[in-house]
């Protein structure tokens, strides 16, 4: 039983094919969000786009909600996911017009979003204007930075 591998001729027939195959692999993860983001929204009518972001005090999610008034958005926090819930509702109908594309997606919807940082759900705040829901939610004491002051000596 030999231990030692026996090395394999040159190909360029092989190498060729290798450099193939990265190729193909670099443009399938390149456009992977992509494909990704259309298949979702082919399995889904529709989702809001969202930010989420924080400062100091607070974490700030913001989603946008064309169409929707405040009172038709059901959102709630269980430990550190925001979940926005709701309902897109399509114009009635109208006899008579042809369509020619129709690109605006209508239906329910529920988005959560993995908070970045400890918050207080109770304290939590939203508001709606010009169809941007904007959610801001107090961080918990544990989770804001601590200064820590350096003596000199």
């Amino acid at each position: 039983m030999a231990l030692v591998r026996k090395r394999e001729e040159w190909s360029p027939l092989r190498e060729i094919m290798q450099f193939r195959d990265e190729i193909d692999r670099l443009f399938e993860d390149f456009f992977s969000p992509w494909t990704v983001r259309r298949r979702r929204r082919q399995e889904v009518t529709w989702l809001p786009d969202v930010d989420v972001y924080e400062d100091e005090n607070n974490v700030i999610v913001e989603a946008e909600l064309p169409g929707l008034k405040g009172d038709e958005v059901d959102i709630s926090i269980t430990g550190n996911t925001l979940t926005i819930k709701g309902e897109k509702k399509q114009e009635k109908e109208e006899k008579g017009r042809n369509y020619y594309i129709v690109e605006r997606s209508y239906g329910s919807f529920a988005r959560s979003i993995e908070l970045p940082a400890e918050v207080e759900p109770d304290k939590a705040k939203a508001t709606m204007r010009n169809g941007v829901l904007k959610v801001t939610i107090p961080k918990a004491p544990e989770a804001k930075p601590k200064q820590i002051k350096v003596e000199v000596k």
